[in-house]
This record gives structure tokens, sequence and C-alpha cells, in this order.
């Protein structure tokens, strides 16, 4: 009898501390949304040739704002758009939070992304960072355990990346970025660390190009200041929950991806971007219409790549 009671309480502990923790971790992902003052800062470091020639460092900034577009118990979304000029905003980067999660595409390389299903014991107590391209496509997924320890909270995990936007136009001496990502909340706001090492994958077999050091600071300034931002999402964001819905329609699939750069010339933002103006300049948005035409331009983009595709690079 004493066992037994032994036995539920420390089950009922362990509960209440794992669902504690969740909350923190929940409490570090909002914490992420606001109005930001960021800079961004990558320098290549090291490299296995001594013949290798370092590029230039890339410093920029931006005022950018973070809005939690979407929440449920074991998902939360957090959509960046960036404000220029303090009246224009602009769709940029997207991150979805998902608890315990056990489905996610990893990048193979060359455009190429496998799915993967996890098992549950794997990913216990776990967050999956899913992040998007501006026009909502993968980007990269990782999972790990947020901690919360000695008065830091942070999250880190490495994962194969494509080319980040501020180099795929530039450079084609790499086609994986293997990300090592670390946010942590900071009393100025967040902090996204990054370790990355830039890698030519050829056939399988990996060469390691450059190192590189990035840091993304976001320091949190009044709301008032992505006021345009903000109200541009509130008037847009029908059209792209409808871009989201025939996203998730693919990946629901659960089949393994490969996206065409460019289709007549032209990458899948120069798309959606205009498609996006087009329907919501009209007044009335009409969703059923609106999602038609989203699928019809995303699926020229998309291909289902067998296993001995994504495994031989093709």
């Amino acid at each position: 009898m004493m066992k037994n009671t032994l036995l539920t309480f420390s089950l009922i502990l362990i509960s209440l501390l794992a669902l504690g923790q969740k909350q923190q971790d929940i409490q570090s992902i909002k914490a992420m949304c606001g109005c930001y003052e960021v800079d961004f800062q990558y320098a290549e470091t090291f490299a296995p040739k001594a013949t290798y020639e370092f590029h230039d460092r890339y410093i920029a900034n931006a005022l950018e704002w973070v809005g939690l577009v979407e929440e449920s118990e074991n998902k939360l979304s957090l959509q960046h758009i960036l404000v220029m000029r303090d009246t224009i905003a602009l769709k940029h980067w997207r991150q979805d939070w998902v608890f315990e999660n056990q489905e996610l595409y990893s990048f193979k390389g060359d455009e190429l992304w496998n799915f993967e299903k996890l098992p549950s014991d794997q990913v216990q107590g776990q967050w999956t960072q899913k992040v998007y391209q501006v026009d909502d496509s993968p980007r990269y997924e990782g999972n790990a355990t947020w901690i919360h320890a000695d008065g830091k909270h942070y999250w880190e995990s490495t994962v194969d990346a494509p080319l980040p936007r501020r180099e795929y136009s530039k450079r084609d001496d790499y086609n994986v970025l293997q990300r090592n990502n670390r946010h942590e909340i900071t009393s100025e706001g967040h902090v996204h660390d990054q370790d990355n090492t830039k890698v030519r994958r050829r056939n399988g077999k990996d060469r390691i190009l450059v190192y590189e050091k990035g840091i993304n600071a976001y320091k949190k300034v009044d709301d008032s200041r992505c006021q345009a931002a903000a109200d541009w999402w509130q008037d847009n964001q029908p059209f792209w929950t409808d871009v989201r819905t025939v996203w998730d329609e693919i990946f629901s699939r659960q089949q393994n991806l490969k996206f065409a750069t460019k289709v007549d010339d032209r990458r899948l933002y120069e798309v959606l971007f205009p498609l996006n103006f087009e329907l919501m300049a009209k007044g009335t948005y009409d969703s059923e219409a609106g999602q038609s035409r989203i699928r019809e331009a995303i699926e020229r983009y998309v291909t289902f790549p067998t296993e001995t595709e994504v495994a031989t690079g093709q």
C-alpha cells in the first residue's frame, strides 16, 4: 500500500514539474514577441584550407515586429515583419514552436527535404523550432529542450539548412549551412546566437569550406514604432493564413520534398507577394478562391522525390 502511494505521489510530482517546465518554455517563446531594433552581424572565422579567401563581414540593422499569430496547447507561431521608414511593412520569416513534435523535414542539400518521423521518447519535453522563408516554405527545423537555469533561459540545436538569404544569390561555392542556433532571452529582448559551418555536399560527402559566427541581437523598443507592421498584418493575415493552409496540405502528405528555386525566372515569393496585393486590394477577400490561386502557384515549385533521389541528391 505504501509503495503504491509513493509511486502515485512520485508520478504526480513528475507531472507537475513537467507542466512547470512547459509553462516556462511558453513564457520564453512568447517573450520573443514585440517590436525590436535588430542588429545582424556575421563574420567568417576559420577555414580548413589556408588558401580560402574570406568574404567580407555582413552587418545590417532593421526594425522588426514579431507577432504571436497562432497559439494552441502545443504550438506557438511567431510572424516576423520588417518596418521600413516607419510606414512600410514587409513580410519576413516565420517561426513555429511545436511541443514534443515527432514529424519534421530535414534538409539534405540542393533544395531536397527528407520527411522524418521521430520516436516519442526522443522528443519528450522538447520543442521543435520550424523556421520558414518569407513565402512560408521550409527553411530549417530543429529539436531541443529549453533550459532554465542560473537566471538564463535558452534553447539550442544544430541543423542543416539552405544558404541564408544574405548569400543564396551571391554564393555557389557551398550548398549547406550547418546552423548551431541558440536563442536566449535577455533583459533587453533576446539574442539569436549562431555558430555556423558552410559545407559543400556532394554525393553524400561533406567538405567544410569555412566556419562562421553570427549574432542577431533583438533590443525591445516601444510597440508604437511597429504599428505599421501590426496594422499590415491585421489587414493581410487572411491571405497568409491560406498560404499556411496550402503548405500544411503539402506537409500532411508526409513525403520528401524538392523545391524549384525559380519557375519562369521568378522565385515563389515574387509570385505570392503580388498575388497577396491583388487579392487583398479588392476590398473583400474570398478565401476559397484565394486558396485555389495560392495552391496553383505553390504546386508549380514543389515535387515529391523518392527516397533514392533524396539519398543520391538527384
